[in-house]
């Protein structure tokens, strides 16, 4: 007797020398719970027993990138992780008696899921939805979902490029009231800031500020709604901006600037300006491209580029004038009479060296006395083909 049962023993000791544990499955869990996709107890309606009693859902959001900002579409793509927590009442085991199971994987269309939309949302998420859900032994349903969010978010580019963005995404249910859903969040702002900071992986051209969350209720269509809003602050990246538009739009002035010391006889000068103003023309219409067209001021980037255009327009048109006048004066009967003067004087005084040139100059100063001598009422035309005759 002792022999058997001491061989009984040893084929109840597992190989390492400890017990051998009973068999659990999670399958157990679910036959227990009577919890098949063809139960509709599940799946159709809130799990509470009694109705009058609100579905208590705590909502988690955390930022993991901000892919895009759209400032001429006004729409702002972050890339989210969303949690939700809710009990359901008609879930509960004691994992003692199933091996210490505490939890359970699921497929999500088994279960009721809060009903709960983004307000902002302007296009559907294309990434599948997560497949599973977990289920705890003590009711407690937990989905985990990451989501690429297209929603709208109104620009202030007064600033630009020196701006900076909030955009919000509201979260609140559909058909659901708040005597029947409610919902809260758990974090608090700081500590929802300090895990986007942590689990942050690409900004872009987007620096993240913080994230403040909010809860509050609201009327919608006559019924009254929990509603979370989670507020995204960020800093526009302004270097490239600089670099790229700023100090070309500068050099473009400079260079008009410069162009006073070009001299106004030729086109030259002339031909330059009219350049230079159609690249400031070009530097307008990319940042015409870059702003949205709904915004309430203007921007300072805006009044700076029109600025520098209404200068260089105006040296341009300085120019013009400039040269109109100087080709006035070169047609005007005044420059005709100076120049006749001139060539009176110069004859004056290349006549008091007639004695000392050769025969040959003589005939010449003697030419040139002759066009000197002659009435001032005669045009040179006319003194030339006197003095050759």
């Amino acid at each position: 007797m002792m022999l058997a049962g001491f061989f009984f023993l040893l084929v109840l000791t597992a190989v390492d020398g400890q017990p051998s544990a009973a068999m659990c499955s999670y399958q157990d869990v679910l036959n227990y719970l009577n919890l098949t996709s063809s139960n509709e107890l599940f799946s159709m309606t809130r799990p509470v027993k009694d109705y009058r009693q609100p579905t208590k859902v705590t909502l988690e959001v955390l930022l993991y990138a901000i892919l895009d900002v759209k400032e001429i579409d006004q729409t702002f793509v972050p890339y989210v992780w969303i949690f939700m927590i809710w009990h359901n009442q008609y879930i509960k085991w004691d994992p003692n008696k199933f091996c210490g199971i505490t939890s359970v994987s699921l497929p999500t269309e088994i279960l009721w899921k809060p009903d709960l939309t983004i307000e902002e949302m302007t296009e559907k998420d294309k990434a599948p939805p997560s497949p599973l859900l977990i289920i705890h032994s003590n009711g407690r349903v937990v989905v985990q979902n990451d989501q690429v969010l297209v929603s709208s978010c109104r620009m202030h580019v007064y600033k630009f490029p020196f701006d900076t963005q909030s955009c919000t995404l509201s979260f609140r249910s559909v058909v659901h009231s708040v005597d029947e859903l409610q919902l809260d969040h758990k974090y608090s702002s700081s500590e929802a800031t300090n895990w986007s900071r942590e689990a942050m992986r690409t900004q872009y051209e987007w620096l993240f500020i913080d994230m403040t969350v909010t809860n509050k209720t609201v009327n919608t269509f006559g019924m009254q709604q929990d509603m979370i809003i989670y507020t995204i602050n960020m800093k526009r990246r302004s270097v490239l901006y600089i670099v790229n538009f700023l100090l070309p739009v500068l050099f473009f002035l400079c260079l008009d600037l410069a162009s006073f010391l070009i001299s106004d006889s030729g086109g030259e000068k002339l031909s330059f300006k009219v350049t230079v103003l159609l690249a400031v023309t070009v530097m307008q219409l990319i940042l015409n491209e870059i702003l949205p067209s709904s915004s309430d001021k203007i921007p300072l980037i805006v009044v700076f580029c029109i600025g520098i255009f209404a200068l260089m327009m105006l040296s341009l048109l300085e120019t013009i004038l400039v040269m109109y006048l100087m080709e006035k004066d070169s047609a005007s009967p005044d420059s005709e009479a100076d120049e006749d003067q001139n060539l009176s004087e110069d004859c004056n005084k290349h006549g008091k060296a007639k004695s000392q040139s050769s025969e040959g100059e003589k005939k010449k100063w003697s030419q040139c006395a002759c066009i000197c001598d002659v009435p001032a009422e005669e045009t040179p035309n006319i003194l030339l083909k006197k003095s050759f005759n």
